[in-house]
Order: C-alpha cells, then structure tokens, then sequence
C-alpha cells in the first residue's frame, strides 16, 4: 500500500508529515455530496495550513467562509487575505478584539461566538470605542440529557428557552451590537463515532444517537424561530461537523455546515460506519532498531490527540494489519517500540502513520509533503512552519 509513498517520499529525511493530494480530492468530493446544497464552512483547527485552507477554498464550490478557534488565529489569516471568519469560540481578549474591529472597520467580516451576558458586554463596549458594529453568532446547547448520561458537549449555556430569551432581550438591548448567525452544533452525532472497539458500546452508540437526533431536530429548529422573531435579520444557521454531514444537510433550519476533520480523514473518524473517506494525512518515522525479529523501533512517535485520554488518542498505521504497539509503552516521546506481522522489516525503512486528530498533525510538523500518484508535488507549510502557534 505505500510503495508509492516509498518512491516519491524517498528523499525527504524522516520524520516528516505527509499530505496525499489523491486522497484529499476524495474528500473534497465526498463532503460536497454529504452536505448537498448546503454552504460549506471550513474548521481551520482541523487544517492549520494556509497553503492546505487555499487549496479548499479553491476547490469547494460551496463555501461559506471560515470557522476558526482563537483570536490571534483569525489575526493572522486575515492577514493572508482570507475573509468571513467566524470565530468558533467566544474570546475575551480586549488588545486582539480591538485589532479585529478594525479589521471589521476596513469592510471585513468578522463574526463573534457568544452564549453568555460577558461576551457581550466586552463586545458592546469595544464596538462604543471603536465606533463599529459588531456581528455575533449565538450559540445555542443541542446536547442530549439522558439524566444518566450527558450526550454532547459542555459548551454553550444557552440549553433552553428559558434561558435564551433572558439573553435575548439582553441583546436587544445593546446599540452596537448585531446577531447575524446562530450556531447549534449536535456534537454527539458529529463528534462520536459509532463504530467503536467495543461492538456493545457501538450499539448503545447508535441508539443514542437516533434518539439525539429526534431532540435535536425538533429543538434546533423551535429555538431558530424563537431567535428569529427578535432578530430577523439572522443571514446564516451554522450545525453540524463531519459525523454529521448527511443528517444535518437535510436539516431545513440549518442553512451552512461546518467540516474540517472530513478532509485530511485522520484515525478517529475510522469509527464512523457511514463515512467513506481516504486516508489523506499522517506522518512518517524511521525504522532505527530492532531488538526482536518481530519488535522494530521508529525514531519519534509521542503524537498523542487531545480528548479524554484513551487509546484511541493514538497515532494509528497507515498499514495496520501489519503493525500494533506495545501495551505498556505506546507511542514514546523519542522512540516508539512495534509489533511486526505479515511483513519484512528492517533497520532503515519507513513507516508510516496517522494522526488521530486533524490539524494537530500540524503542530508538530513544519510542513505537509504532498503526493499525487507515485509522484512528489510540493511542501505545503503548517501554522508551525509559518512560526505560528495559537492554542
């Protein structure tokens, strides 16, 4: 499977991250035809490239702009001449919201995520200053309560309508303030997979998920029209993530679905039955020892993914069927010990690997090396290789 990997990766010093263009197409096709005639908002977290973010924006036809995850991050691609960003995350920084705005003064468009009266209150009170209006994207908690089990995230307050139209007449209240979006992200169909290592827990998975899906449909769209009968000037409704493509594409409420992970398709998201994605990104290690016949050793390998730790936070192989780590050591910070089966290894070859979260590859790596076919294309500088590092 990666003799083609082997040709056109053969000169590059190890270790390195690789992108293989083919596989990233793929992906492009397949989330255009999950998200059909829904507007495309891309996740930069889950690319950090500004080489990769170009590369999508020049081949999604759909695009609704951009959702990205600090203040300093947006900073810097408006910088690179991206527009209409909307920050995912609310932000208290007052020196980075001053730069924004005046971003936001020069004709860009900017969008601020906010779920509680603080958010609003600093973004009131610099849009005074500044004599700006600032747009802002409510963001509303579609996760499922089981009362044994919470379903979903822990992130925005507002859970109900009780509490939303509190924070509505807040709103209203304010003179530089202006509500352009609202955000419900059904985290726990889009950011859990249903095909776990336990097929009971997959199964349970399911069930939770069908009836999430009930709840989220029947909420997300009473809590629009709420919102929308104070503002209705409301220009987009943001869900869903790359889980949850299909399911939020025939969501009539949601007018843009936001994807990032979909298209580099790392580890995690083999747990998904229903996507059909290329494996399009990882990175590569050299072979330096070998203690057994069957134990090789690479050079480097400590990549854990953020989340509740579990072993699926590891690196994964490219080629699993042949390679599997050691229990009690995983993968080392310097060096990372591995099963072989089924295949010849020796000292010097490469193997290759997954991340099991999408663009935190890239903060490890200065650069992606792409592929098409067996041939090398070029390098494609990270967020690290442009000497940036936001969270």
């Amino acid at each position: 499977m990666t003799t083609r990997f082997q040709q056109a990766f053969k000169g590059l010093e190890r270790p390195f991250a690789w992108l293989d263009l083919d596989a990233l197409d793929h992906n492009i096709s397949m989330v255009q035809q999950a998200c059909a005639q829904k507007k495309i908002r891309i996740a930069t977290k889950s690319i950090r490239s500004v080489e990769v973010l170009q590369y999508l924006q020049q081949n999604l036809s759909n695009l609704a702009g951009f959702m990205t995850f600090t203040a300093a991050e947006t900073l810097f691609l408006l910088e690179q001449q991206f527009d209409d960003m909307l920050i995912g995350y609310p932000i208290m920084e007052e020196i980075a919201v001053r730069q924004l705005l005046q971003f936001v003064k020069e004709g860009r468009t900017v969008i601020f995520m906010v779920d509680r009266p603080e958010h609003i209150a600093l973004l009131e009170k610099l849009g005074a200053e500044l004599e700006v209006k600032v747009s802002i994207c409510i963001d509303i908690n579609v996760s499922t309560d089981f009362k044994v089990l919470y379903f979903g995230t822990r992130r925005s307050s507002l859970h109900s309508l009780e509490c939303i139209t509190p924070f509505l007449y807040y709103i209203k209240e304010q003179s530089h303030i202006e509500v352009v979006g609202v955000m419900g992200y059904e985290a726990q169909i889009a950011g859990v997979g249903n095909r776990p290592a336990s097929v009971l827990k997959g199964k349970l998975i399911d069930y939770m998920q069908k009836q999430a899906k009930k709840q989220v449909t029947q909420f997300r769209r009473l809590v629009i029209a709420h919102i929308k009968a104070y503002f209705p000037h409301v220009r987009f409704v943001n869900g869903g993530g790359t889980g949850s493509m299909t399911y939020t594409a025939n969501q009539k409420e949601v007018t843009e679905i936001t994807v990032g992970s979909a298209f580099y398709a790392p580890a995690l998201f083999d747990q998904y039955s229903h996507l059909q994605l290329a494996k399009a990104a990882g990175f590569a290690l050299r072979v330096t020892r070998k203690p057994t016949p069957h134990i090789v050793v690479c050079h480097g390998g400590g990549y854990p993914a953020s989340g509740a730790m579990a072993t699926d936070r590891y690196p994964a192989f490219y080629e699993p069927a042949y390679f599997s780590l050691l229990s009690l050591e995983g993968a080392g910070e310097v060096q990372t010990p591995i099963k072989v089966t089924g295949k010849e290894i020796i000292i010097g070859d490469t193997i290759y690997f997954r991340h099991a979260k999408a663009g935190e590859l890239c903060e490890r790596f200065p650069a992606l090396h792409a592929i098409r076919g067996d041939a090398y294309v070029d390098s494609f500088a990270t967020y690290r290789g442009d000497g940036q590092c936001f969270l």
